[in-house]
């Protein structure tokens, strides 16, 4: 199995710089972008892994970037991650299936702990669906 990645887009350059060395620290691996399209024109939804997005990001939200992920295949699960939370961004985060909505500052040994369960989740889901493929029973498991 690939090596899981994180998918981070985060448009602060100091925030982001100091999420991948708190990351690559971590063990995991990082794919960092300070920009949604920049995401987009990079992103391999074949890697196991998971999505780590600021709410407020140049050009669209997080929540954005999440659903034309979504449209265009991604079944990775996500993170969001802001300073300016209000409850409906919340809401809708939660609502769209992420694994958590979390506030800065970050509190390093909860981002971990989510990002792991986040990680865990998609292994478990792609384990799940490439057993699906190799039998026609795999419902009965």
């Amino acid at each position: 199995m690939l090596e899981p990645t994180i998918y981070l887009v985060e448009d602060d350059d100091a925030v982001r710089e100091s999420l991948v060395w708190m990351l690559i620290q971590a063990g995991y691996r990082v794919e960092a972008h300070a920009d949604p399209s920049d995401l987009l024109d990079a992103y391999d939804a074949s890697r196991p892994g998971c999505l780590v997005f600021d709410l407020k990001l140049p050009g669209m939200s997080g929540l954005e970037l999440r659903e034309k992920l979504v449209a265009s295949g991604s079944s990775h699960p996500f993170l969001i991650m802001t300073g300016h939370g209000e409850v409906p961004d919340a809401t809708r985060a939660m609502r769209m299936g992420a694994v958590d909505f979390i506030e800065k500052p970050l509190d390093r040994t909860l981002l971990l702990e989510r990002i792991h369960e986040a990680i865990a989740e998609d292994c478990e889901q792609r384990k799940y669906s490439s057993g699906a493929k190799h039998s026609t029973h795999a419902w009965s498991r």
